[in-house]
C-alpha cells in the first residue's frame, strides 16, 4: 500500500477545500439554515407533531442527508473530473499508484467534507430545533456509510462525464429529486396507499428512513432494509469502480 500516495492525494484534495471556505462549508450549511427557517419556523409552527416529534425535529435527518448525498457528490465528482479534463490523469494513471489507492485518496478526501458538513449541519440544528439522537452508533453507521457511498458514486459521475454539463445531469436531475420525494419532509405514511407503493422503489427513502430512526426511533422502513440497502449500493459502486480501472473505460480515451 502506498500510504505517501494516498496521503498525497488526500491533503491536495482537502487543501482545495479550505482554499474556499465559503462555497465549501459556509454555502451547504447556510442553504440548511434557510430551510430550517421556512420549513421549521413558518410552516413547522403551523403543523403538528408526526410520530411524536415535532415537525421542525422531525426534518432534520432528511436535511442531513439532502446535504450529505449533495456534497459527497459533488465533492468526488470535482476532485476526479478536474485530472481528466487539465489532462493531468494520465500522469497519476502512469505513477506507480494503484486504482485501490487512487480510490482511497478521492473518496476518502470527499467523504470527509461531506462528514464535516452533516457535523456542522447538527450543530446549526442546535440553534433552531431541540432534538435528541436516541441510537448515535446507528447514526454514525449511516453518515459514515452514506458519505462514502455516493462519494464512490460521485467518483463514478466524474469519471463518466465528458464534460462540465454532464458532471451536473445526474445529481440535478437524478439525485435532487430522489432526496425531495424519499421523504426528506415527510413521512412516506402521510403519502395515499398507491404512492406509498411506488416511494418504495426511491433507495433515497430508505437512506432518510434509516436516519431518522437513528435520531427517534420511528422509521417508515425497517432500519435492517435501510442498512441492507446502503451496503448494496457501496458494494456495487465499488465494483463498478474496479471494473472501470480494470478496463480503462472511460480512462484512457
Amino acid at each position: 500500500m502506498n500510504v505517501h500516495a494516498i496521503r498525497a492525494i488526500y491533503r491536495f484534495e482537502m487543501a482545495r477545500t479550505f482554499r474556499t471556505l465559503t462555497e465549501s462549508l459556509a454555502s451547504p450549511v447556510l442553504t440548511t439554515s434557510l430551510y430550517f427557517i421556512v420549513f421549521g419556523a413558518a410552516i413547522g409552527s403551523r403543523m403538528g407533531d408526526i410520530d411524536g416529534v415535532s415537525y421542525g425535529a422531525f426534518i432534520i435527518p432528511g436535511l442531513i442527508m439532502l446535504a450529505l448525498l449533495n456534497e459527497s457528490i459533488s465533492n468526488a465528482s470535482f476532485g476526479i473530473y478536474m485530472p481528466k479534463w487539465s489532462g493531468t490523469i494520465y500522469e497519476l494513471l502512469s505513477a506507480p499508484v494503484s486504482f485501490v489507492e487512487v480510490v482511497l485518496g478521492y473518496v476518502g478526501a470527499a467523504a470527509t467534507k461531506s462528514l464535516m458538513i452533516g457535523a456542522l449541519i447538527l450543530i446549526t440544528a442546535r440553534f433552531f430545533v431541540p432534538y435528541e439522537i436516541v441510537h448515535p452508533g446507528w447514526m454514525l453507521f449511516f453518515l459514515v456509510l452514506t458519505a462514502v457511498s455516493f462519494s464512490l458514486f460521485g467518483f463514478l459521475i466524474g469519471l463518466w462525464a465528458s464534460d462540465w454539463q454532464q458532471l451536473q445531469v445526474i445529481p440535478l436531475m437524478i439525485v435532487t429529486p430522489l432526496t425531495f420525494l424519499g421523504g426528506a419532509f415527510y413521512s412516506i405514511q402521510m403519502l395515499p396507499p398507491m404512492w406509498q407503493t411506488l416511494s418504495l422503489f426511491n433507495p433515497v427513502v430508505y437512506l432518510i428512513s434509516g436516519m431518522r430512526w437513528a435520531f427517534y426511533g420511528v422509521a417508515d422502513v425497517n432500519v435492517l432494509i435501510s442498512a441492507g440497502m446502503i451496503l448494496g449500493f457501496l458494494t456495487a459502486c465499488l465494483a463498478a469502480v474496479w471494473w472501470i480501472f480494470r478496463t480503462g473505460w472511460k480512462l484512457r480515451s
